[in-house]
């Protein structure tokens, strides 16, 4: 017989708002196709629980959200996604799920079902059970409440219960505080917002970070994974050293609040909603913002980056090196996932092999520069827009636990090519002569024209990863909106190309890969 993953856990004592808090953070973390099955008596709070976590997805603790009792099941579409909320107690027949829509709610929807044993078996097993009881103080305003994950949501409930422990540590489980989701990326990392009164002690706002362990994928070179390989982070403890290290450089990175590292939790300060991209939708001036970012990478330049980095009291973390191996296995992404996803084929042999022989001399060449702090993703998802700060502050940085020590144009590439929101090319090139006309100013031996090579290379070598990374994101994980970006990327690219270093380049990408912009598979 199959064994079934299965987590349990149980919360004693907690009263409505606990309840609700509790509600929320299922919410938080829920994705369509989860089942949520709630369990009690009659007036245990089944029904509080599920009105506290459709409010929490809709964005209104007012919103009117009627019991499903007498029509079996209520829908909602929200901002995020959409929720089924059933209520079996009155189900004359199980066979009348069928008709309900049962099986395209738990494939479309979060679905919540009150009185799932009424199901007559025929929910699936992969479900995250809350069950409410009395609780055992005899409080009559309290309830013990048992979760219970199995199957695909066991880890799921672990994974609640660390969070829940770590608010609770935090300060951040008072009966002031609520939590809600956040939009995060297209990583595995999840985020929530926790807020209180401002009548409460400061902050009155922080984020919840919850970073799974990925497992590694298989073996691409050398007995090694691709996470390996492109040094990219594992778990949070990277998160944790570089945000010290900025915020003691005097940059504005999250503080880290509090922390569960085995457990991949982190509590950092939440810097507000100004991303760059939504500043520029809502009218702000991007040379304004741009300028303010090139700021923060002039400062960095004077930022050591080859020294360890405190994670706690007796661990560190050494940044890594941006060596050949991780560049080229970021451009092989180009023709591992771009070339078939637009081709509909795997790009020939022997067109690979000389693709590869023009990019190793690039990068060759990119391994003799200086290097510094290569925060990897300085772009406009990542930059969040602070106006009533002052100077540097000005600026908020996050996502950058995937940092290293590399060539220091490479951020500035990531700037003013920005693969989310559109730099046109006389800012890029106003910014470009600014930046390298202060370094001048402060490091006499600066070498601009190879600064701008590797300017040049640097954005072709990211563009191409980029664009690999965008129709892996299509083909693999089912998220095509990143194919919409796509455009802008390769316009980045042939930028790149016009430096006279890269000419052997760009007759290859011409009379090979750029045909591959107007194609998909």
């Amino acid at each position: 017989m199959m064994n079934i993953p299965s987590h349990m856990h149980t919360l004693h004592s907690l009263d409505e708002t606990a309840l609700a808090y509790l509600a929320q953070a299922i919410a938080s973390f829920a994705h369509v196709g989860d089942l949520i099955a709630l369990q009690g008596d009659l007036g245990a709070g089944k029904t509080t629980f599920a009105r506290a976590f459709i409010r929490s997805l809709v964005g209104n603790a007012d919103e009117e959200i009627p019991s499903p009792t007498f029509t079996l099941v209520q829908t909602y579409e929200t901002p995020r996604l959409p929720i089924a909320h059933f209520d079996l107690y009155r189900l004359a027949d199980p066979q009348e799920l069928t008709e309900l829509g049962l099986d395209d709610t738990l494939n479309n929807s979060v679905t919540l079902v009150e009185w799932p044993e009424r199901a007559d078996g025929l929910l699936p097993r992969d479900v995250l059970t809350v069950h409410i009881v009395d609780a055992a103080d005899e409080n009559p305003n309290h309830r013990d409440v048992t979760i219970h994950g199995t199957g695909a949501m066991a880890a799921r409930a672990e994974r609640l219960i660390y969070a829940l422990d770590l608010l609770k540590r935090a300060g951040w489980r008072g009966v002031d505080a609520t939590i809600s989701y956040l939009q995060g990326d297209a990583s595995a990392r999840r985020y929530a917002r926790l807020t209180r009164p401002h009548t409460s002690p400061p902050p009155h706002s922080a984020v919840l970070m919850d970073w799974p362990r990925q497992p590694d994928g298989p073996p691409i070179r050398d007995a090694l994974p691709y996470s390996r390989i492109a040094h990219l982070a594992e778990d949070v403890r990277p998160f944790v050293a570089v945000a010290k290290a900025l915020h003691g450089a005097g940059i504005a990175a999250p503080s880290v609040l509090a922390s569960s590292l085995d457990a991949c939790f982190l509590v950092i300060d939440d810097l507000g909603d100004g991303v760059y991209g939504r500043e520029l939708a809502n009218g702000a001036d991007q040379e304004t913002l741009w300028r303010a970012a090139l700021d923060v990478l002039l400062h960095l330049r004077s930022v050591p980056a080859d020294v360890p980095l405190p994670v706690s009291e007796n661990e560190t973390w050494q940044l890594p090196r941006y060596d050949a191996g991780a560049m080229a296995i970021e451009i092989d992404l180009l023709a591992d996932w771009l070339w078939p996803f637009a081709a509909g084929t795997e790009m020939p042999t022997s067109l690979r092999e000389e693709y590869s022989r023009i990019w190793s001399n690039v990068i060759s060449s990119l391994q003799k520069l200086p290097t510094g702090w290569t925060l990897r993703d300085y772009h406009s998802p990542n930059l969040i827009w602070r106006p009533h700060e002052s100077g540097l502050a000005r600026v908020g940085v996050i996502d950058f636990q995937d940092a290293m020590q590399g060539p220091l144009a490479y951020d500035l590439a990531s700037l003013l090519q920005d693969a989310r929101v559109d730099v046109p090319a006389a800012l890029e090139a106003r910014l470009l002569d600014e930046y390298c006309s202060r370094t001048r100013q402060a490091e006499p031996a600066f070498d601009e024209p190879s600064f701008r090579f590797a300017y040049a290379a640097l954005g072709a070598q990211r563009a191409t990863k980029i664009l690999g990374i965008f129709a892996r994101l299509a083909r693999r994980d089912g998220k095509p909106q990143y194919v919409a970006h796509m455009p802008r990327v390769w316009g980045y690219l042939a930028r790149c190309l016009h430096h006279p270093r890269m000419s052997d380049m760009k007759s290859f990408y011409d009379a090979h890969v750029f045909a591959l912009a107007s194609r998909r598979s």
